[in-house]
């Protein structure tokens, strides 16, 4: 785990983005800021960060020189913690490099100059980081015995104990060092290189809309625009662009599940997705839990809501680009970026004037990007760059309801990994599962205190309903996608997947997860291509649900909670890595390897569609 190797970015699931209309149309949002990079370095050109990249580059090779083959001498002299100190040190220093390289690429990825300048930093900081590989393996080849004496006598040592028990969990999978420096080294000919094209394909490619060349997030919305010819013909553009370039998308799906089962099967895992769950510091079984009760939860949430919908749209049945249509009591008006800032932050000072305090930094002091630009990155994430200097969240914001709702999230991102920063580069990140806590919960403050102050019936049903629709997109289509990704993965150990293959795969877990009210016709088995988690972080969409979930029974415990839960909630959102869910649950009277802890999230879905089924009566 490092901030190099593994730093974690939260973000929003993908579902259907959005984007400003047509040059000289665009609605007026108030004043939407543009991130400041300059905490991280002035420029790409800055001396500063070739200073820096020239110092990681020379520390790196002396720090192999002092200690590789001695870190058993080191845990017997007392110098163990110190070396993890001078570790943490360059896992900060290499940190801060590639958040700002990511950070400038997220911006304009279709800038061929900052496309460059991402290639280029990060082969300097994998050539770098080669030189640290040893460390961890080297580490997890002392005894438990040496170690337990090395704690009692290194008072530093001691201190690290959670981060070195975390990497003494990857210790059975873990290769000889030759054969982890050659993965190490062409990772960025191999997996990374397909993110790459992947990335770069996703952001030229362009939808032909009534003689309008649109980039994907501006079709993409109009899957949620009022009017149903509107929505249509999004649809039709999607399918089209994505049928012509899904020789590339099932190129890379191949190439990277055939990557991922080598990797797992050279480090000896026996489930398609264990290094996932190992990752993420969770059980098997209790993903497997979740995922059982989220689908046997289909008929009850998803089939039940879309049944609902397609009466209050008038229809026998959806067609897929009507499923995020709007309720016909949605309001149309625009929230203006003042009133999205001034909702969320009164929403998290209602929960605690700290949270709030924390979250106004972020406006204050220019560290969130909110206008969707050409060429800029898709979709939201709360980026935690490195503890020393402070996060980074980027949206595309455009003025609606679910914009509010991703701004509120990302914040909750942004919130847990400022005061997870304390406890320094190596112990400061969360495994996903529990990174989606803060986000979720940020989500939820701000639905009940918007929903508390709503009195108009209408409004109130239309608000509910997007909640609903909010969740059964992070639950249930997030339980459908993990399920549609073992399906791929489990089918690509058998050979080469055709279009055809994976296109069946995704229509029959859409089928079974959606129901029988929406009616999925052809075109519609294109449309897993275009999501980025597949490519990027397999398997991590489960951590959606996991989150989403977890924060349904947390936000119970507040509702009936005496004094005192805002301190145990920020206690552990402190922890960052430094314990498992188990330990950070407890104080709440939660246990996530509990079947019934995930009916009692479903439940607080379900009661929402309860209460939007008796507004019809």
């Amino acid at each position: 785990m490092s901030f190099f190797n593994g730093w974690s970015v939260g973000g929003r699931p993908v579902l259907a983005a959005g984007e400003p209309a047509a040059a000289g149309t665009r609605p007026d949002y108030g004043d939407l800021p543009e991130w400041n990079l300059a905490d991280l370095y002035p420029g790409m050109d800055a001396p500063e960060l070739q200073r820096d990249l020239e110092k990681a580059e020379a520390a790196s090779v002396a720090f192999s020189e002092e200690w590789k083959g001695k870190l058993q001498i080191a845990a017997g002299n007392g110098q163990l913690g110190q070396a993890i100190v001078e570790f943490e040190t360059l896992e900060e220093l290499l940190g801060r490099i590639m958040a700002f390289a990511s950070l400038t690429y997220a911006g304009e990825t279709a800038n061929p100059d900052k496309a460059k300048f991402y290639g280029d930093v990060q082969q300097r900081l994998t050539d770098a980081s080669s030189h640290l590989l040893f460390f961890a393996l080297e580490l997890n080849r002392l005894g438990e015995d040496e170690l337990d004496r090395a704690y009692a006598g290194d008072k530093t040592l001691a201190r690290y104990r959670p981060w070195v028990d975390d990497l003494r969990k990857e210790k059975p999978f873990q290769l000889d060092d030759q054969i982890e420096q050659l993965f190490h080294e062409k990772s960025l000919t191999g997996r990374a290189a397909f993110n790459r094209l992947f990335d770069e394909t996703m952001t030229a490619l362009r939808f032909e809309v009534d003689g309008q060349s649109l980039p994907l997030e501006p079709t993409l919305n109009l899957l949620q625009d009022h009017e149903r010819a509107k929505r249509e013909k999004g649809f039709r553009a999607l399918s089209a662009t994505f049928s012509e370039h899904l020789r590339t998308f099932v190129l890379i799906t191949n190439t990277l599940a055939k990557d991922k089962e080598i990797s797992d099967r050279w480090r000896g895992f026996e489930d398609i997705a264990d290094s996932r769950h190992l990752a993420n510091r969770v059980e098997r079984d209790v993903v497997d839990a979740l995922t059982t009760a989220v689908r046997e939860a289909y008929p009850r949430i998803s089939h039940r809501y879309y049944a609902m919908k397609a009466k209050w749209l008038g229809l026998d049945r959806m067609e897929p680009w009507d499923r995020n249509a709007p309720l016909p009591e949605t309001p149309n008006a625009i929230i203006g970026w003042d009133e999205a800032r001034n909702t969320v932050l009164s929403a998290y000072h209602g929960f605690s004037p700290d949270m709030a305090s924390i979250a106004r930094r972020f406006f204050d002091q220019s560290w969130i990007d909110a206008p969707a630009r050409e060429g800029k990155a898709p979709g939201a994430f709360a980026h935690p760059t490195v503890p020393s200097v402070h996060p980074y969240v980027l949206l595309n914001y455009l003025g609606k309801p679910r914009d509010v709702m991703t701004l509120a999230h990302e914040l909750g991102h942004g919130v847990h990994q400022v005061l997870a920063a304390e406890q320094g580069a190596l112990m400061s990140q969360t495994p996903l599962t529990l990174a989606e806590t803060a986000s979720v919960f940020g989500e939820m403050l701000t639905f009940r205190s918007m929903l508390d102050r709503t009195t108009d019936r209408r409004e109130r049903k239309a608000m509910l309903a997007q909640k609903a629709e909010d969740m059964i997109n992070t639950v249930i289509r997030q339980i459908a996608f993990y399920t549609f990704e073992r399906a791929v993965h489990a089918e690509r150990a058998n050979g080469e997947l055709t279009s055809g293959q994976i296109g069946e795969l995704w229509m029959k877990v859409q089928a079974e997860s959606l129901g029988p009210s929406i009616h999925l016709v052809e075109g519609y088995e294109t449309f897993w291509a275009y999501i980025p988690h597949f490519v990027h972080s397999p398997f991590y969409v489960y951590a959606y649900a996991f989150g989403d979930c977890l924060v349904n029974s947390l936000y119970a415990v507040y509702q009936n909670a005496e004094a005192g839960f805002q301190d145990k909630y920020f206690e552990m959102l402190r922890a960052g890595g430094t314990k498992h869910h188990s330990e950070l649950l407890a104080p709440f009277g939660l246990d996530a390897s509990d079947p019934a802890f995930w009916q009692k999230g479903l439940g607080v879905i379900e009661g929402i569609i309860d209460e939007l089924e008796s507004m019809d009566g």
